[in-house]
């Protein structure tokens, strides 16, 4: 039998084999710690902004109020350059799609405008951002808030389903952007968005009303129950803090190489590295706003477009009307692109002569105002008997839009109108006293009804819990 040593001894022992394995901590952080390399790391230095910039989505720490009513959480998708740490985009989305990526791309190459309500002190004017030098180069800085606007030359990202797109790639290509995935499994890859993510949470999420924490055990009891944020007013919030804080922030990262102890806010780095790289605007037409959008591919009937039960069509497309495209990759179809969040036109390449033709919903003159597919697809979503005509589709729609502007129904206190069920008479029922309530025991009283809520396995599936 071998003897046990002293408990001095033994967790001397343990603390020698498990040294820099965080043996008895978050397993969360061994899994780190096994992805770092066994060699000296790799660095990365970019000389000038958008030399290199990194792009990922994560959860948000905050519950906010959907658009059902329920609270819920949303996904960050952001963009940051290595170069200067500045967050040159960030959109939050109750679920990111490839087009929230592609046009998160369009916004890294437009300035920042001045929203109603934000003091003056935010403007690009009044920040130490070169705004006289930037101001005779691009017209668009006029009215713009304190943000770099930065073009880029690579972007890093993961391997997830929305950056590894074909339509995220067609968009890099498009604007002339390296695409560099990362390895699969190695978020050491993009080291700078990873940190940025959990700065937000940090910095900006844990002072926002609806907080939820980073996992179940940092919550606080009746999350719920807090007067919580939609997610555009969220998303509002996001904006105006890091104009305000996260662009005039100290960053450790941002040192003076001659000067080690001097730390430069994003702005103060980029308007130092602007000086010797030079601006060079990129302002985006509709055209290339178009090129930006995810794609199908889909035949030009004689009634014009189908895309999700929907017709589209234009006298411009007469032409095309039941011919070849001539692509023969893709079946001789017309590759159409459409908005998800704006489902009233879609836009046909013209493979033949070049450009794009605009091709509107017949039924555009039903609703007063486009809607997002996510009500489309709510509303294919509830089985009808029988066939649906679009019509019925486009009236169900623009009714779900209108109940989920309205908001829910409160319930009303019975009317004069309603008749009185307790007053009814019940044949063969005994009468109740007028002291005693109907319905109630001796000498009880009616129980508090408690309604039940309806269980939606979909929703619960989509929460982050």
């Amino acid at each position: 039998m071998v003897p046990l040593p002293s408990r001095a001894t033994f967790y001397r022992l343990v603390g020698s084999v498990g040294a820099g394995r965080h043996v008895t901590g978050s397993a969360r952080t061994r899994r780190s710690l096994a992805n770092q390399p066994a060699g000296p790391f790799g660095q990365v230095t970019p000389v000038r902004p958008g030399e290199l910039m990194q792009i990922d989505s994560t959860p948000l720490d905050v519950l906010v109020r959907l658009e059902n009513g329920r609270a819920g959480r949303v996904e960050l998708t952001g963009v940051i350059d290595v170069a200067t740490r500045t967050v040159t985009a960030a959109v939050l989305r109750p679920a990111t799609k490839a087009v929230d990526a592609s046009l998160l791309l369009a916004r890294t190459v437009t300035p920042e405008p001045m929203r109603p309500g934000w003091v003056d002190a935010l403007r690009m004017e009044r920040s130490v951002l070169p705004f006289e030098h930037l101001r005779p180069l691009d017209e668009r800085l006029e009215h713009a808030a304190a943000k770099p606007v930065i073009t880029p030359e690579t972007i890093v990202c993961d391997h997830g389903m929305v950056f590894v797109s074909d339509n995220f790639r067609a968009s890099c290509a498009w604007l002339g952007i390296d695409f560099q995935p990362g390895h699969l499994g190695t978020p050491t890859d993009k080291p700078h968005i990873e940190r940025m993510m959990s700065s937000v949470g940090t910095l900006f999420c844990q002072y926002v009303s609806g907080y939820a924490g980073s996992s179940v055990e940092r919550r606080g009891r009746h999350v719920e129950a807090e007067p919580l944020w939609s997610w555009v007013e969220l998303q509002a919030l996001l904006e105006e803090w890091i104009v305000a804080a996260w662009q005039n922030r100290p960053h450790d990262g941002l040192r003076d190489p001659a000067a080690p102890a001097r730390r430069f806010t994003p702005n103060e780095k980029y308007a130092a590295l602007v000086q010797a790289c030079g601006y060079v605007p990129v302002a985006l037409s509709g055209q290339d706003h178009v090129e930006l959008l995810p794609a199908r591919w889909r035949a030009v009937n004689s009634y014009g477009v189908k895309i999700d039960h929907r017709i589209y069509d234009a006298e411009e497309l007469n032409p095309l009307r039941r011919q070849r495209s001539g692509i023969t990759a893709k079946r001789d179809l017309w590759e159409v692109h459409y908005d998800p969040y704006d489902v009233s036109r879609v836009w046909v390449r013209n493979h033949w002569d070049g450009g794009w033709i605009t091709l509107f919903w017949r039924q555009l003159t039903t609703p007063p105002a486009p809607f997002g597919e996510s009500a489309w697809d709510h509303t294919l979503g509830h089985p009808r008997p029988g066939d649906t005509t679009s019509t019925e589709l486009a009236d169900a729609a623009d009714s779900l839009r209108e109940r989920a502007h309205c908001g829910p129904t409160p319930v009303e206190a019975p009317t004069p109108a309603t008749p009185d069920l307790q007053a009814t008479p019940v044949p063969g029922a005994a009468a109740q006293p007028d002291d005693q309530p109907a319905g109630s025991g001796e000498g009880g009283t009616l129980a508090k009804v408690i309604p039940l809520s309806v269980f939606d396995a979909r929703e619960e599936a989509n929460r982050w819990w």
